[in-house]
């Protein structure tokens, strides 16, 4: 990079933003494939969007977004891939000028975060899977659902009233759908359980009495760690997917869109960036965690 030009800048916003692992992991991308830029952390509360954009340096290129500001994303963005379009959520905006005040490219990369995490655990397809929550990222695990060849799926929420975009959504990518409430879900037979509710919800019931062998579980929060689902998980020898392997994957998309990688250079530096990243968190390139240590 010409040394008059400005280090480009990324980073991650949401709220709360502390616990976020992202920094580390665009980081560790970052050295690996040589890419000269910037990745911080800040904290952006629901509503301050369009503030935080317009306040943006000219270097600052992109960012990864988290709760609450996916939907936020999805407005502000000029232009969005399909996985957004389908799940109304984006999870990283990337301005091709400088500043903020560009045109927004926004992208959802949650849908193939979880497909990833899933199929390193588990090659097979899925069929049944149950789905905890109905937020943004619950959009998202409806689409990987249909990704990983689901052809029914339950949805468990606090307010199944206000499940009714999420339904849609589901329907409308063919699957049969049945919401039921967080309290009855223990009766539910699945294949594949993910959970999108935030971390430290309490649950009155866990859904794993009616799992069938060999299901998955992956609990898309990562902190705090572990889990009551996770913890049930494990002790039921269900395989257990942690929540650090759904961000990896989603992360390793980011840093292609970032760094401006093509289909075949992206080819040559998956594998050395997913490695990395997992290394650095501490987790089997499987995402697979067998014990509470």
């Amino acid at each position: 990079m010409d040394d008059d030009t400005p280090v480009p800048l990324f980073g991650v916003i949401g709220s709360p933003i502390e616990h976020s692992r992202s920094p580390i992991l665009h980081r560790a991308a970052y050295q690996v494939i040589g890419f000269d830029a910037e990745y911080d952390r800040t904290e952006v509360v629901a509503g301050g969007l369009t503030d935080f954009l317009s306040s943006s340096p000219p270097r600052r290129r992109g960012v990864s977004i988290t709760m609450p500001l996916k939907r936020e994303a999805w407005v502000a963005a000029t232009t969005r891939d399909r996985a957004a379009e389908l799940t109304g959520a984006v999870n990283t905006l990337v301005w091709p000028e400088s500043g903020g005040q560009a045109p927004l490219s926004g992208s959802n990369t949650d849908v193939a975060g979880i497909v990833d995490a899933v199929r390193a655990a588990l090659p097979d397809d899925v069929r049944r899977v149950l789905v905890l929550g109905a937020g943004a990222t619950a959009a998202s695990a409806v689409v990987a659902a249909v990704e990983l060849g689901a052809v029914s799926l339950t949805l468990a929420v606090r307010s199944p009233e206000r499940a009714g975009e999420t339904v849609g959504l589901a329907r409308s990518l063919g699957l049969d759908v049945t919401v039921v409430a967080l309290a009855d879900v223990a009766a539910v037979r699945a294949d594949l359980v993910v959970s999108t509710l935030p971390g430290g919800t309490a649950m009155p019931a866990l859904p794993l009495a009616a799992l069938v062998p060999g299901a998955v579980v992956l609990d898309v929060a990562y902190s705090p760690w572990p889990s009551a689902l996770v913890e049930r998980g494990i002790a039921e020898r269900a395989t257990v997917v942690h929540g650090l392997s759904m961000l990896v994957h989603q992360a390793a998309q980011q840093v292609r869109v970032f760094a401006g990688l093509d289909e075949g250079e992206w080819g040559d530096a998956v594998g050395p960036v997913t490695r990395a990243m997992f290394d650095v968190v501490g987790l089997p390139s499987s995402g697979v965690v067998t014990s509470l240590r």
